[in-house]
């Protein structure tokens, strides 16, 4: 039997969450704690507030931390949102030593990756075989690609090339709010980039995150897609829980 309860920190460009979460119901255990991202968000700053956050809980066990950042092997490779001195740093090294635990007890993430881990294990991809793909709609689109349940990290389909463009910069939730979008007007440039998405890889199923899955059904009907796409179920939380999972279940990437 594994560990009934983990913990996760979801590290945003404003906000850095943490709490204990409960593994068998993939939600938070009590209430979750927020920070307001130091500025300039530099690692060790950030660092402080994680330790911070864990230490408040006297949590003991395996820490999940998602970074808005390509996280390959522990190190972070890009940086959105966050301060530019992320890249090339030892992530899982740093929050260890700041938490005073050894380097396999912590686990960094891609965020949109963990989202998509909580999903795939609690919400709307549980027990979904085949070419899953969570996109989240917001400041950019991030993205998380998982094959019969297994994570394939670090995907960037957020940034495709859809019509000469960066997709996120045509179809990101924050497009909508920007230009003042009607549902209707916002929706055709989701479908026109689901639409590319869809002709490189064929998935299976595509999970809908982000702010927007709470309007969903504003907008899911409107699409012209030949994929299947669903709401994400988790809402809010899901980077902490997908995080505490990784970290407990040690499925990260």
């Amino acid at each position: 039997m594994g560990m009934t309860r983990g913990f996760g920190v979801d590290i945003g460009g404003s906000g850095i969450k943490g709490g204990l979460v409960d593994l068998e119901a993939g939600a938070l255990e009590g209430e979750r704690l927020r920070i307001t991202t130091p500025q300039p968000s530099t690692p060790d700053a950030v660092a402080d507030v994680v330790a911070e956050i864990v230490e408040k809980f006297g949590w003991e066990g395996p820490v999940g931390v998602t970074l808005p950042c390509v996280v390959q092997h522990g190190v972070a490779r890009s940086a959105a949102n966050v301060d530019k001195k992320w890249i090339g740093t030892d992530a899982a090294g740093l929050f260890a030593a700041r938490l005073g635990r050894p380097k396999e007890q912590v686990v960094v993430m891609n965020d949109a990756d963990a989202a998509g881990v909580a999903e795939m294990r609690f919400g709307s991809g549980r027990d979904r075989n085949g070419l899953v793909v969570l996109l989240t709609f917001g400041t950019g689109i991030g993205s998380a690609l998982f094959l019969d349940g297994r994570l394939v990290p670090n995907t960037e389909f957020g940034h495709l090339e859809v019509d000469g463009h960066d997709a996120e910069t045509r179809a990101a939730a924050s497009v909508k709010e920007d230009k003042d979008l009607t549902w209707a007007e916002w929706t055709p440039r989701v479908s026109r980039y689901i639409s590319v998405l869809e002709n490189l890889i064929w998935p299976d199923l595509v999970i809908a995150g982000g702010g927007v899955s709470k309007k969903a059904e504003k907008w899911l009907p409107l699409l012209e897609v030949r994929t299947e796409v669903v709401a994400a179920a988790l809402k809010n939380d899901a980077g902490i829980v997908g995080a505490a999972v990784a970290a407990a279940h040690d499925l990260a990437p």
